[in-house]
C-alpha cells in the first residue's frame, strides 16, 4: 500500500476523530520501544496562532548555524509528508510508507486515533534520524495533546492564545490558557509570547506549581517595529534586524519569540531566521498554477488563518502592501467563528465571495459563508468553486488583489491544484 492508502486504514480505528488523552500514546509508544525519549532535544511549541511560523524561524535559524534539525507539524497542506521533516528534509514516500506499516503492525488494531497513531509514526522516524534538534508543534492544546509526551524538552514555547477549539479547551481564555499551559516541565525554561493577562496569570501560577522558568514577551524580552526595521532586547543586549519576511506585526511577535529561542541554544542567526523562514499558506503569494493563468493581472494571496485573532493579523498585514482594491474568497469550517473572522477584515474588502470546501464534511456552504458576512455589512455572493470565484472577480476587477482565505483545509486544496 501506498501512504495515502495507510492513512486511510489509520483513520478508521477509532470512532472519535479527536479525543483528547495520553493512554492510547502510551501503550503504542512504549510497544515502539519509546521512540520519544530517543528524539534529539525538543523545543515544544504550543498556543493558538503562531506556532507554524515561530517554528519555521526557529528551524531557520537553526540551520543557519549549521544545525540539522527535524520538524513535526500539522496539518498538512497538500501532502501528509509535510508534517514530518527528517534532518532538514520532507519524509520520503518510501520512509513514511515503512514507519507507517510498522506502527500499523505493532499498533495490531487496537483503537487509537488518526494523529495519535501518525504522531507516533513521526517520533519513530525521527528517532532514527541523527539531528541535533526536534521542533515539536502541538496539534490541539497542549495538557492532552498527543505530543505532551516527551519528558524532559530542552525549551517549550507558548505563542499567543487567543479562542478556539472551545469544544475541547474550554469556553474562556483562562480555561484555554490552562491546557496550553500543560506542556511546562519542571526545570525547562519557556518562553512566553505576548499574551491577555488572565491568559499570562494562568501561564505564571502553572509553571509556579510545576517550576518552570518563564521568559515572557514585554518583561524578559522585547520584540518591536521600529524605522522600518525590528528591534529585538533582552538580559543579553539589542538586536537591530531587518522585518521578518513573514509579513504583518504579529510576525514580528513571533520573530522575538524565535530569536529568544535561538539565543537560549547558543545559535546567534537571529538575522536568518526572520529574512530565510517560510511558511505556506501565511500571506502568501501565489505565483505559479491555474489560478495565476486565469487572473494575469491580479494579485492572489493564500492565508489559512481561521480564528477571530487570525482575522486581524491578516487586516493589519493587508494594510501593508500597496493599495489596490481588496476581494475576498473564503470557505471555512463549521466549528469555526466566521463572524469573529470577518469583523476586523470587513471594513477593508470590497466584495467577498463564499465558497464550500471540496471534500470536508464539515464545511460552512457558500450560502452560510455570505450570511456571515452580510451581517458584518459586507457585500457577498456565492460561487460553485475557488476558480470560479476568481473567474468572477477578474470580469470585475482585472487588478484587484484576491485573497482566499478561511481555513489551511481550503489553502491546501488550492496549494494542491497551484503548487
Amino acid at each position: 500500500m501506498n501512504s495515502d492508502q495507510l492513512l486511510e486504514k489509520m483513520g478508521h480505528l477509532h470512532p472519535k476523530v479527536m479525543d483528547l488523552s495520553l493512554g492510547r500514546m502510551h501503550r503504542l509508544l512504549a510497544a515502539l520501544g519509546n521512540p520519544e525519549r530517543k528524539l534529539p532535544p525538543v523545543i515544544h511549541i504550543a498556543g493558538t496562532n503562531g506556532k507554524g511560523s515561530t517554528q519555521a524561524m526557529i528551524r531557520a535559524g537553526l540551520e543557519a548555524a549549521g544545525h540539522i534539525v527535524h520538524a513535526y507539524t500539522s496539518p498538512h497542506l497538500a501532502r501528509f509528508h509535510e508534517r514530518i521533516r527528517l534532518a532538514g528534509a520532507l519524509i520520503s514516500e518510501a520512509d513514511l510508507v515503512a514507519v507507517l506499516t510498522e506502527t500499523m503492525d505493532i499498533n495490531a488494531g487496537e483503537s487509537i486515533t488518526y494523529f495519535e497513531i501518525t504522531t507516533c509514526a513521526a517520533m519513530l522516524a525521527m528517532s532514527r534520524v541523527e539531528a541535533d534538534y526536534t521542533l515539536l508543534e502541538v496539534g490541539l492544546g497542549g495538557r492532552l495533546d498527543t505530543t505532551n509526551v516527551v519528558e524532559s524538552p530542552r525549551l517549550t514555547i507558548i505563542t499567543p492564545i487567543s479562542l478556539d477549539h472551545q469544544n475541547f479547551l474550554g469556553d474562556t481564555l483562562p480555561e484555554i490558557a490552562g491546557e496550553k499551559a500543560g506542556i511546562l516541565k519542571r526545570g525547562v525554561p519557556c518562553i512566553v509570547g505576548p499574551q491577555p493577562d488572565e491568559v499570562r496569570a494562568v501561564i505564571e501560577a502553572e509553571a509556579g506549581k510545576v517550576g518552570a522558568r518563564l521568559l515572557i514577551a514585554g518583561q524578559d524580552w522585547h520584540s518591536f517595529e521600529e524605522r522600518g526595521g525590528m528591534v529585538y532586547q533582552d538580559e543579553m543586549g539589542l538586536l537591530d534586524l531587518p522585518l521578518p519576511a513573514l509579513i504583518g506585526a504579529h510576525q514580528v511577535e513571533n520573530a522575538g519569540a524565535a530569536v529568544c529561542a535561538l539565543r537560549i541554544l547558543g545559535a546567534d542567526t537571529a538575522e536568518a531566521a526572520v529574512l530565510k523562514a517560510e511558511w505556506p499558506a501565511r500571506m502568501q503569494k501565489l505565483k505559479y498554477g491555474p489560478l495565476i493563468k486565469a487572473a494575469p493581472h491580479a494579485e492572489l494571496w493564500l492565508d489559512g488563518g481561521h480564528n477571530p485573532a487570525a482575522g486581524k493579523a491578516l487586516a493589519e498585514a493587508l494594510t501593508r502592501l500597496p493599495d489596490r482594491p481588496l476581494y475576498m474568497v473564503c470557505g471555512m469550517l463549521n466549528t469555526k467563528d466566521i463572524g469573529g473572522y470577518l469583523a476586523p477584515l470587513a471594513a477593508s474588502a470590497v466584495k467577498l465571495t463564499g465558497v464550500s470546501i471540496p471534500g470536508e464534511t464539515a464545511t460552512l456552504s457558500a450560502y452560510e459563508i455570505c450570511v456571515a458576512a452580510r451581517a458584518n455589512s459586507m457585500e457577498a455572493d456565492t460561487a460553485e468553486s475557488v476558480t470560479d470565484a476568481v473567474a468572477r472577480v477578474v470580469a470585475e476587477a482585472p487588478t484587484a488583489r484576491i485573497l482566499l482565505c478561511g481555513s489551511l483545509y481550503l489553502a491546501g486544496r488550492i496549494l494542491q491544484d497551484n503548487g
